[in-house]
């Protein structure tokens, strides 16, 4: 799951773990007591299912020879009874292990989920989301059937299996020592295909995979697919994408059907045997109920290892989904709390690096003996060219990226000693990609300060001047937005995302490219909100447009991962170097323009 494309299958080469079999067992353990319950219903309607055979033999070798109509009756009334408690067992077991199977799909969905949540950006970026989204969908839910029934049934099948022997030998040891003549035969079919299955069912989740990414991907780039009218190319590559899934489907499909086709094939070749052996072998010493009675066990047999052979192929194709999703909950996230981690506590926003390196891959640094004092209430902007390393400072700050070398304190703390959610909460962020979640413009301004009130959102967005717009909405803030904010306009998501960044009311403030989409007028008007914001915090600001970061405290010109000037704007200016070339050629494109 290294490489970023939905042609690639992900490889995966491990060998069958069993490990994941019991990881996935130690989920059940929180719902034990009613797996037992289901379990022991089981057991016990398979003993009573198990009966009726010796019934008939009862009634067709001693009562119904006698005539005794009131015993018969009696039989008759025990059997039927029989087999109503079975079915009351049968429905209660499936309700009981369907509401257990579904909330261990919650459980694993969660821990899924929650570990999703903490790993690093370079892990998102590396592969496709559709590939990490059909984990924690298709997957997860491929164990469905394994969890609601699977287990259970093979510990009942089991039982029955022996208990239906033991019922076989007692009739006649004879009969039951030919019944299993056909079982060396299954277990040759079986143990013959084994790692056949398993390939197919590896290859088939990675198809699967493919296909889910190329989908999520397509779906993200539809308006750029219609605007170079890639329709026909798009469904030409998504046909070759559905065959590949398609024919590694058929080919798992086949290899399980060559298990229960065979135990039919064997279970009736062992009933013809019965009737060979009972008839014209045993003949003189095996009455006719017992050979009715043999037959009907015989076929309770075979009914279990039909159930077990599902099992198993039911099995195999579910190590191949939790292999997948194994590997994704034990991704270890890059960045996290250090043993011993402090809370931080509230900050004034003194922020240094003290010969701060990093680099993204080994002996490629990106930023290299970083230093720098920012006191607390300035405002710092980072300018430069495309890579020089900007959005880097800003993230790590976040520790979004953990340095390589050096140190950054906030308020003289060593940020690596404190926990990641004390730092994160001291802190508003906005970068360049403003996403939108789903769902009501005011919710989205919320996401920055869940306890904040409506009025106080409603502030954030004056101050940024968001407020007139999002009123010409039908319902104001109360209107509802698709994800990624499909009806705002990309100036209009970056307000937003403004606002949001600014309702956290924090003492360090990051805007990475907070401007870059908003019109001219607009930018004259949030100029003077940020104005009044930015007193008494800490904030640093990377921008293309100059305009908007002359009143910064001081401006920083970084450039091949080093920080090469460093001035206000009237010093950068008077040195006539980076930042005053930089200037120049902004300013003379705009009179050009």
């Amino acid at each position: 799951m290294a490489r970023n494309k939905y042609d690639v299958d992900e490889e995966l080469q491990e060998g069958f773990n069993i490990s994941h079999l019991k990881r996935l067992i130690r989920y059940m353990k929180p719902y034990k007591n009613k797996v037992i319950l289901s379990v022991t219903l089981m057991i016990i309607s398979s003993f009573v299912s198990l009966l009726g055979p010796y019934l008939i033999k009862i009634a067709l070798d001693d009562i119904i020879p006698s005539g005794n109509l009131v015993n018969l009756t009696i039989l008759s009334v025990i059997y039927a009874l029989s087999l109503i408690l079975v079915s009351a067992f049968m429905k209660q077991r499936i309700i009981t292990m369907g509401k257990v199977g579904q909330d261990i799909l919650v459980d694993m969905r969660k821990d899924l989920f929650v570990n999703l949540q903490t790993l690093p950006f370079s892990y998102y970026d590396s592969r496709p989301h559709g590939k990490i989204l059909v984990r924690v969908v298709n997957y997860i839910n491929s164990l469905s059937d394994l969890l609601s029934n699977g287990f259970v049934n093979l510990i009942a099948d089991t039982v029955t299996l022996i208990i239906t022997v033991i019922f076989m030998f007692v009739l006649d040891y004879r009969l039951a020592l030919v019944s299993l003549l056909g079982l060396p035969l299954l277990m040759t079919v079986i143990m013959s295909i084994k790692k056949a299955q398993r390939r197919a069912h590896q290859k088939l989740s990675s198809k699967q995979s493919n296909m889910n990414a190329y989908v999520h991907e397509s779906i993200n780039g539809i308006k750029v697919t219609q605007s170079f009218s890639r329709e026909e190319e798009n469904m030409r590559i998504y046909k070759d994408v559905c065959k590949q899934y398609s024919d590694a489907w058929m080919d798992s499909v086949k290899l399980n059907f060559l298990v229960w086709p065979s135990i039919d094939i064997i279970s009736v070749a062992s009933v013809a045997l019965i009737y060979l052996f009972g008839i014209l072998v045993f003949d003189s010493s095996i009455k006719v109920g017992v050979l009715v009675a043999f037959i009907g066990y015989v076929w309770r047999f075979w009914a279990p290892i039909t159930n077990i052979g599902n099992f198993y192929n039911t099995i195999i194709n579910a190590m191949a989904y939790l292999e997948r999703i194994f590997e994704t909950m034990d991704e270890k996230p890059l960045i996290h709390d250090k043993v011993g981690a402090t809370i931080l506590p509230p900050i004034e926003g003194h922020v240094e690096f003290k010969d701060v390196t990093f680099m993204y891959e080994k002996d490629n640094p990106i930023l290299k003996n970083i230093n720098i004092n920012i006191q607390s209430g300035e405002s710092i902007a980072l300018v430069g060219p495309t890579g020089a390393g900007k959005s880097t400072i800003v993230s790590l700050i976040s520790r979004f990226y953990d340095i390589n070398e050096g140190q950054i304190l906030i308020d003289g703390i060593d940020i690596r000693d404190v926990t990641l959610k004390s730092l994160r909460e001291q802190m508003g962020i906005m970068l360049q990609d403003s996403f939108i979640f789903s769902g009501t413009i005011m919710d989205n301004i919320r996401y920055g300060n869940l306890e904040a009130t409506d009025e106080e959102v409603i502030a954030a967005a004056k101050v940024v001047r968001a407020h007139d717009f999002i009123m010409e909405f039908e319902n104001g803030y109360y209107t509802e937005v698709n994800e990624r904010g499909s009806r705002l306009s990309v100036g209009q998501r970056q307000l937003i995302s403004f606002a949001r960044a600014l309702l956290a009311d924090p003492k360090i403030l990051i805007l990475d490219e907070a401007t870059s989409s908003i019109d001219t007028q607009t930018e004259l008007l949030l100029q003077k909100g940020l104005d009044e914001l930015l007193k008494g915090r800490t904030s640093f600001i990377i921008a293309h447009r100059l305009s908007t970061i002359k009143n910064s405290s001081r401006i920083m010109y970084i450039d091949n991962g080093s920080i090469v000037e460093c001035g206000t704007h009237d010093e950068l200016m008077s040195l006539k170097g980076h930042y005053y070339n930089l200037y120049q050629s902004q300013y003379a494109l705009l009179n050009a323009v």
